[in-house]
């Protein structure tokens, strides 16, 4: 079974205030007397050193809104903690509506794997698409272009006869008409 994690913001209002008020009141108190479920991670990479801590809460029923969300079984937070040699440490809460029961590993696994997934994608349209560097503005542009750049990137990754990354491909693609017009669509 996969794992629904949504992400809580703001403008969910009291249900956000609720979780927030929740978690905070949970950490300083050290989860006294509260079920919960924690799992912790630390990566090392890029110059830094990055503390996750994960928790999860399974009694969902009675916060103000939960009643919308059919499949919410628990509610999760992750707390990062940043450092970098030089600089001051960041630390960052975000939180979650889950469709599992209170289970932190599955619930860190979840959210990691999703942001594998966003970060290779970024890496693949910056690199190999230049991205960042193109400045698109006018009406729907930017938002047009980047559905195209998406479908593009899509089709590269699935074209398995030239054996080069994403950048090479395309600049193949723009290269050979055969190559773009026969072997890849």
């Amino acid at each position: 079974m996969s794992t629904l994690q949504l992400p809580l913001k703001g403008n969910q209002g009291d249900l956000y205030n609720d979780v927030v008020q929740l978690f905070d009141h949970a950490c300083q108190t050290q989860f006294q007397g509260i079920e919960h479920d924690s799992y912790q991670t630390v990566e090392k990479g890029h110059g830094r050193i990055e503390h996750r801590t994960y928790w999860t809460m399974g009694q969902t029923d009675y916060l103000l809104g939960a009643e919308r969300w059919a499949q919410l079984k628990s509610i999760g937070c992750v707390e990062s903690c940043r450092r970098q040699p030089g600089h001051p440490g960041t630390l960052q809460r975000r939180y979650y509506l889950l469709s599992i029961e209170s289970d932190a590993q599955r619930f860190a696994d979840a959210v990691r794997s999703h942001w594998g997934i966003e970060n290779q994608l970024h890496w693949i349209l910056d690199v190999g698409f230049r991205e960042d560097k193109l400045r698109a503005c006018q009406g729907c542009s930017a938002q047009n272009l980047s559905v195209i750049r998406h479908l593009a990137a899509n089709l590269l990754q699935q074209e398995s006869t030239a054996k080069c990354g994403i950048k090479a491909k395309r600049l193949k693609a723009g290269w050979d008409d055969n190559y773009s017009t026969t072997d890849i669509c």
